[in-house]
């Protein structure tokens, strides 16, 4: 006879502590990624005078290679080891060892450019826990309870994203050099966001060990305890999930939507901080700082949209709702279109660097122009002049700018559009794979991600410093539009192929 798991209070909380906990791993995650995303150019243009966009591209690349390595790997490690515990950890040593390296860069005399891709290399590479904790929570929630799941824990992501930039904002008064300069404790605003990621990424140890417990799933009222449970009831469990066999060209068919969007996204993120100090004659502190911004409040919004996507997702059929994502995706890079007679400022222009709070005052004026340009004679011995603008690129001659409005409300669209293509493709991905294991299956999806990650910017720096912003976005449109076609025609499939009862025995 079979093993009646009805969850026991306790059972419940725990399980639900344990799933708490790796909604603030991902939170954590986002953070390790987000923090450094708007200085990244002018730090790596502090590494290496030398260094254009190209290699921006391969700096941001580079994390997203990382994770697309170590996702399958800690995803089949989850899996044979029938434990998430065991990657987790070691993902977030890594992970914390990464941010040390990235702090001390500017103490390493040569080859800084080779270390700062190792650094983020490596946080990438322990980013990669992402497809174990969605494989936990996807295993340990019900049916019902996975697209709310999926929803928050994606809102937990996007807080990320919001609190990174913003950590990073808020550093930008610390200056560089900063206070402390020293090689044995480089502190400024482009190493204090890394140390603060290290310092929380042994607060996620510590919870980890602590709180976290393995639990299992399979519908309303069947949970079991993997940690605690009896051999008898894990074998039975493990049989029950045997005979369950997913729909595999539907799962393809996720992964690569999945790739897709990321890929576009990519664009967005990779875009943004060049874009926006060739386009408005940005100052590296400005950049940081109005970039940081934007992207806070991007994330903000985003958390709103996932509250909306759980409460729709209860009325609105899934495939209704993707399809929306990616129709607003479209709209935003449609906005971002240049356009007009204008040209943007070219880089013999030079704008005096000022304190924090005239920066901040200016932004407002932006709205109003075509870009920002301050020329100042300089009024003290410390006060330095940097040349902004775009650079010597045979497009800045005849490209028309891109609005400061225009970035504002693509952004916006683009900010609706793909947390919602987000978390449905997860909750669509994880209910296609039904009841097994999910780590490895997480794992390839996930890399699928990281590879669009990878590539993307690489592509977005190649075309960009190449053609111009015009011709990059000009092909993502055409792309978006393509993707839609292929949505509106092949998605139903995908929700169809969904399991819509548990596949367990009655007596399970």
């Amino acid at each position: 006879s079979g093993v009646e798991l009805l969850e026991p209070p306790e059972q419940y909380k725990s399980r639900w502590r344990s799933i708490h906990v790796m909604y603030l791993t991902m939170f954590l995650s986002s953070i390790s990624f987000s923090i450094c995303m708007s200085s990244i150019w002018p730090y790596l243009q502090i590494l290496d005078p030398d260094a254009d966009t190209n290699l921006l591209g391969w700096v941001v690349a580079v994390y997203s290679l990382g994770q697309l390595i170590a996702s399958p790997i800690f995803g089949f490690w989850a899996n044979f080891r029938n434990s998430s515990r065991e990657p987790l950890v070691v993902s977030m040593i890594i992970n914390i060892l990464a941010n040390i390296l990235y702090v001390y860069l500017e103490s390493i005399p040569s080859n800084k450019f080779a270390y700062l891709i190792l650094a983020r290399g490596f946080i990438g590479f322990g980013a990669g826990n992402v497809a174990v904790v969605r494989s936990y929570v996807a295993g340990a929630t019900t049916i019902t309870e996975r697209t709310g799941s999926m929803a928050i824990m994606s809102a937990f992501q996007a807080t990320g994203f919001i609190i990174g930039p913003l950590i990073q904002t808020a550093m930008v008064p610390i200056g560089s050099p900063g206070p402390i300069y020293s090689k044995d404790f480089p502190l400024d605003m482009y190493t204090s966001p890394a140390i603060l990621s290290a310092i929380v990424g042994v607060i996620n140890v510590i919870l980890v060990f602590a709180v976290f417990r393995e639990h299992r799933a399979s519908d309303e009222e069947k949970v079991v305890n993997i940690q605690d449970s009896l051999p008898s009831i894990k074998e039975e469990l493990e049989k029950a999930t045997m005979n369950y066999s997913p729909d595999y060209p539907a799962v393809l068919s996720c992964i690569f939507l999945f790739f897709v969007v990321l890929f576009v996204f990519a664009v967005f993120e990779t875009i943004t901080t060049p874009l926006s100090m060739h386009m408005y004659a940005w100052t590296k502190k400005e950049a940081t700082l109005y970039n940081g911004i934007m992207l806070g409040v991007a994330g903000i919004i985003s958390i709103a949209v996932f509250t909306v996507i759980r409460l729709l997702s209860q009325r609105v059929n899934e495939r209704y709702l993707l399809l929306g994502g990616f129709f607003f995706c479209l709209c935003g890079f449609f906005t971002y279109l240049p356009w007009g007679d204008g040209r943007p400022p070219l880089m013999n222009t030079t704008v005096s660097i000022t304190t924090t709070s005239q920066s901040i005052s200016s932004f407002s004026e932006l709205l109003k122009t075509t870009y920002y340009n301050e020329s100042t004679t300089a009024q003290s011995p410390t006060t330095t002049i940097e040349a902004t603008g775009c650079p010597d690129y045979n497009w800045c001659l005849n490209t028309p700018p891109v609005y400061l409005a225009q970035l504002l409300g693509g952004t916006l669209l683009i900010t609706i559009g793909y947390p919602t293509c987000n978390v449905i493709s997860y909750t669509i991905y994880s209910k296609i794979l039904g009841p097994k294991p999910q780590g490895l299956w997480m794992g390839w999806l996930t890399a699928a991600g990281s590879l669009a990650r990878t590539l993307g910017p690489v592509f977005v720096t190649l075309v960009y410093d190449a053609y111009g912003p015009r011709s990059l976005l000009c092909g993502t449109v055409i792309a978006m539009i393509m993707l839609n076609i292929l949505v509106l025609k092949y998605i139903s499939s995908l929700v169809e192929s969904a399991p819509k009862k548990s596949v367990y025995p009655s007596n399970f």
